[in-house]
């Protein structure tokens, strides 16, 4: 009696699995064939993103985000022809999703600033810019985090949520840039003849440029000095060495001349 059981449950067995092979058999190929046509498609995605020129950075990333979406279509597709339910599936998976992003959220907004930042381009790669209380050149801009190159060689991350709300200078853009300078020279001195100093100072500096013409200006009357302001106009790449030569030049200048500096 137990042997015919055993053989009955066999061949019951046996007679569901070859009614249900084809199936099988369908669920597979469709995997195969999905993940080859997948891969083809990014092939040619990569090629045609390429020749576009798009922004390399975002790019990549959202290519690489549409085919983790075919390949999770591709998953629920192959588990839906083995018959599995995938409306309990979807919904873990929406769950998981709700439950990942609440967790992510700063994380969330520094990505979504990273795509407004490669869009919309405040700044480029090479640039010189300030932000958040620190400057620099921007070396790198990833999806979450803008990276810039200082001075003294410091490497800052600036993540892109706060970087793409805030405030920017770019001093890159327009290729020139006005220094704004600042002495102060006491009562006594003849302004006239500092004023003509510091203008042939500014005039006779090969990096300063003509146009927009170089000025200097009284912008204070404090209790002790008078304050002059001091505006050359250079460009990008020679504006720190324009800053401090001016600011030499005028010491030793306006010493030879007798007339006093002050602090203030």
């Amino acid at each position: 009696m137990k042997s015919v059981d055993i053989v009955s449950y066999i061949t019951k067995n046996i007679n569901e699995f070859i009614d249900y092979s084809p199936r099988l058999i369908t669920a597979f190929l469709i995997l195969l064939v999905g993940h080859y046509l997948i891969k083809v498609f990014k092939r040619v995605l990569n090629v045609k993103v390429k020749k576009r020129e798009y922004e390399p950075t975002l790019s990549k990333f959202l290519v690489n985000i549409l085919i983790w979406v075919l390949r999770v279509l591709l998953f629920v597709t192959f588990i839906s022809k083995l018959g599995i339910e995938t409306a309990s599936f979807v919904a873990i998976i929406g769950a998981a999703g709700l439950a990942i992003g609440l967790s992510l959220q700063g994380s969330l907004s520094n990505f979504a600033g990273g795509i407004l930042i490669i869009l919309f381009k405040p700044f480029e790669v090479g640039d010189s810019i300030e932000a958040q209380g620190v400057s620099g050149t921007v070396i790198e801009i990833q999806i979450f985090v803008t990276k810039l190159l200082t001075g003294n060689n410091q490497t800052i991350f600036i993540p892109n949520g706060v970087l793409s709300n805030g405030n920017i200078i770019n001093h890159s853009i327009e290729g020139t840039r006005r220094a704004d300078l600042a002495i102060s020279i006491s009562y006594d001195s003849d302004l006239k003849i500092a004023k003509d100093i510091i203008l042939n100072i500014l005039n006779t500096n090969a990096k300063v440029l003509d146009e927009p013409a170089p000025s200097v200006e009284v912008i204070a009357l404090t209790d002790i000095s008078i304050k002059l302001a001091i505006r050359p106009w250079a460009e990008n790449e020679n504006f720190s060495k324009v800053c401090s030569e001016t600011l030499e030049s005028c010491k030793i200048e306006l010493h030879k001349a007798g007339i006093v500096m002050k602090n203030q």
